[in-house]
């Protein structure tokens, strides 16, 4: 494939940021290599850290202003002690998730794993433990597709803050990321994806502080790129990653355009690449906080945005948040172990589909070669759904799971399936189109 690089504003939109990207084709994973991923539909995000000792989220460090010293002493109670990747990974493989995403080192600075740049780390921890190690481990042992969640920045650098100004220190932090990311993708194995954070341009300074004679201190703005003289090297950081994990999928928030796009808690559709919403299976912080077992979405919810998001082609990567023992919530293992219900029985239209049509009125559907399945989330008053046509033939339309008939016409016009009901109150009530 012939190389160029571009650098393209507005790439992709995250929390109001526009960030620019630079555009490789050379870097990207082939339809092939990225397949296992497009078929996986749900993942799950894991975000665990020293701030779940304090239990008010990842950001707390940040939004408490605290002291980089006073906040790394958290690193001595640190135990992690009912902490098991077996059991991570055992709650993913309930919920019917196929792959995952665990945080080995969030902006907060400190990793998980045993990292050779600087002691601040889970191994010189009272846990004592590599828990990416157990982790990516046990993913392998179970046939599950392990992720590494990866940030760049780092809050203890006023090199980060500052590029220019403390330039030498925004190296240092640079040099910890290219170590790091190689130790990650050197020592555990096969990774499957590598999801950045916080590595855009436009993240370097959060915005800029600056000064002006005529008006001030003001910032550069989220929606304007840094310009200074710092630079990732993001061609050249994932250039490496590709040859220490040749097929490894990689997500866009290093500089460098991924091998899909993200949207984060909002839902904004489809795209034209591949993509995949993450979010938070709790309305509260993607770190724990004690407000998280009772603010678990309801299974109605979880359901309905997992159809929403696979109808218009994308992944749905749902977060929890451990405890600081290392447990997760009993509240979210038992909602992830319901969603995993939904899928043992219902799988096939989701798992290896594709998406199809969305309408926000009813639902909208996915397909394989073989069968085409309609998500009706909602069942019209008059009880038909409309569809376009197809040049297949139906042989059959039958409700997944009951194998009841369904009424259909289909024409050059179209396919109109009739006299739809809910018999059993469903939230997705499925319809399989067989195909000849």
């Amino acid at each position: 494939m012939k190389k160029f690089l571009i650098v393209l504003s507005l790439i992709f939109i995250t929390q109001a940021t526009i960030a620019q990207t630079v555009i490789d084709s050379s870097l990207l994973l082939s339809q092939k290599d990225m397949q296992w991923w497009k078929d996986a539909r749900f993942g799950l995000f894991i975000h665990y850290g020293l701030y779940a000792i304090l239990g008010e989220g990842e950001w707390a460090m940040f939004n408490k202003r605290m002291d980089t010293t006073e906040y790394g002493k958290l690193k001595n109670s640190f135990t992690a002690s009912k902490f098991s990747g077996k059991n991570w990974v055992d709650v993913a493989k309930q919920a019917g998730c196929k792959y995952m995403v665990v945080t080995s080192r969030h902006h907060d600075g400190f990793s998980l794993f045993n990292t050779s740049f600087g002691h601040y780390n889970s191994m010189n921890s009272p846990a004592q433990k590599d828990l990416i190690k157990e982790y990516v481990d046990a993913a392998h042992d179970a046939g599950m597709k392990a992720g590494i969640y990866y940030s760049p920045l780092d809050w203890r650098y006023p090199g980060f803050f500052f590029p220019d100004l403390y330039y030498s220190n925004a190296l240092e932090m640079k040099q910890q990321t290219y170590t790091q990311i190689r130790e990650l993708l050197s020592n555990y194995g096969k990774i499957d994806v590598l999801w950045y954070d916080g590595g855009e341009d436009n993240w370097l300074g959060f915005a800029g502080l600056m000064w002006d004679g005529g008006k001030g201190w003001y910032t550069r703005g989220m929606d304007k790129p840094y310009t200074g003289k710092f630079s990732w090297e993001p061609v050249k950081l994932n250039s490496m990653v590709r040859e220490l994990q040749p097929k490894i999928v990689i997500n866009p928030r290093s500089g460098w355009m991924g091998d899909f796009n993200t949207q984060e808690v909002t839902l904004r559709g489809r795209e034209n690449r591949p993509w995949e919403l993450c979010t938070n299976l709790s309305q509260a912080a993607w770190g724990w906080t004690p407000q998280a077992a009772d603010r678990v979405i309801s299974l109605d919810s979880c359901i309905r945005l997992l159809v929403t998001v696979v109808c218009q082609d994308g992944n749905l990567l749902l977060n929890v948040g451990p405890k600081a023992d290392g447990e997760i919530e009993p509240a979210q293992t038992q909602r992830l172990k319901e969603i995993g219900d939904f899928l043992n029985k219902y799988g096939e239209s989701i798992y290896g589909t594709r998406g199809g049509v969305w309408d926000a009125t009813w639902g909208g559907t996915t397909f394989t070669e073989k069968a085409i399945y309609v998500h009706i989330l909602k069942v019209p008053l008059e009880g038909k759904i409309m569809l376009p046509s197809i040049s297949d033939k139906i042989s059959s339309a039958k409700y997944l799971g009951t194998n009841a008939n369904v009424s259909f016409k289909q024409s050059g016009n179209g396919i109109v399936l009739n006299g739809i009901t809910n018999q059993e109150n469903k939230t997705d009530l499925i319809v399989k189109l067989n195909l000849k």
